[in-house]
């Protein structure tokens, strides 16, 4: 069972929420569970943040009292390296979660969530990110013989390996496989950047500019930028920024200990608090207020990569 933190507020200019600090990848000092650590100095080309989860793990923000694990919606593509109950290894590939799920607790020894930065995914798997939407698929499984590589790389750490060891062979083989190799690729990644950023919501900045303003300002079609956002991030433009501002609202009602709902609709850029309470309700299947004491919809088995 994957169990999904939280949004953090952001604090990097690509609004990926890393935070924490880095050790070498041999090192690796996984964060409270909800707390994800920036990776390793060698991963950060690939990699945004880590989270660490295992048995012990921290009751988690809009945890029911039953024990109900919630994932949240997540434009983000991430890699999950699982360590079983029968102490064998998997390593899934889950893409981007449009809507909430709540599913019955199931506990494994340890597990590592890392999230790809935007773009890196896909040159990884080998497969466009929109057809991961809402699935968790096996990383051998995919075409990508980087993918397969690494699944097979770190199947040979044998059973129940230390976290350290995950991200010190990660870093070993992920490197010469996910550069730019050439100026269209490069273009194409700044590209996919700049356009999360433009898209993005975070405190202080301005509200995000409409798919459309977002297109002349990097100088590409509307069409343009929808085709390269689903391949590269696996949704449109429109819905990536939908699902950002509503994990903003999570980010700043777990943040405060009353949230102040009006003030976390006018600063994420809703035209008021019911629009964003509509907006959270049709994404969590909850109001804001019962999702952050607990009053969840009900539970449902993990199923396979869950």
């Amino acid at each position: 069972m994957l169990r999904d933190r939280t949004a953090e507020q952001a604090e990097t200019p690509d609004h990926t929420g890393t935070s924490g600090h880095t050790r070498a990848p041999g090192h690796y000092t996984p964060g409270r569970y909800g707390t994800p650590v920036a990776p390793p100095e060698a991963l950060r080309p690939w990699i945004t943040e880590i989270d660490s989860i295992n048995s012990a793990g921290s009751p988690d923000f809009g945890r029911a009292e039953t024990g109900a694990i919630t994932h949240v919606p997540d434009a983000a593509t991430r890699l999950v390296f699982r360590v079983l109950p029968d102490g064998g290894t998997d390593v899934v590939a889950i893409g981007p979660r449009t809507k909430a799920s709540y599913y019955e607790e199931k506990r494994l020894s340890m597990c590592l969530q890392l999230r790809f930065r935007p773009g890196a995914a896909r040159p990884l798997l080998g497969v466009s990110v929109r057809e991961l939407v809402g699935r968790a698929e096996p990383l051998e499984s995919l075409p990508g013989e980087a993918g397969r590589r690494l699944a097979r790389g770190l199947a040979a750490l044998g059973p129940a390996p230390d976290p350290g060891a995950v991200l010190a062979r990660m870093a070993e083989l992920l490197p010469d496989d996910l550069t730019p190799r050439d100026r269209d690729e490069r273009a194409r990644d700044g590209l996919v950047r700049a356009a999360v950023e433009a898209l993005s919501t975070a405190p202080g900045r301005d509200r995000p500019g409409t798919v459309a303003e977002v297109a002349r300002q990097l100088a590409v079609s509307e069409r343009q930028l929808r085709n390269l956002f689903g391949d590269d991030v696996g949704l449109s433009p429109k819905h990536f920024a939908r699902i950002d501002r509503v994990r903003q609202v999570l980010a700043g009602a777990g943040a405060e200990g009353s949230p102040r709902w009006a003030g976390l609709a006018h600063a994420t850029g809703y035209y008021d608090q019911s629009h964003m309470t509509a907006e959270f309700h049709a994404l969590f299947g909850v109001p804001p207020t019962a999702f952050v004491s607990g009053r969840l919809p009900a539970t449902r088995p993990c199923g396979p990569g869950h």
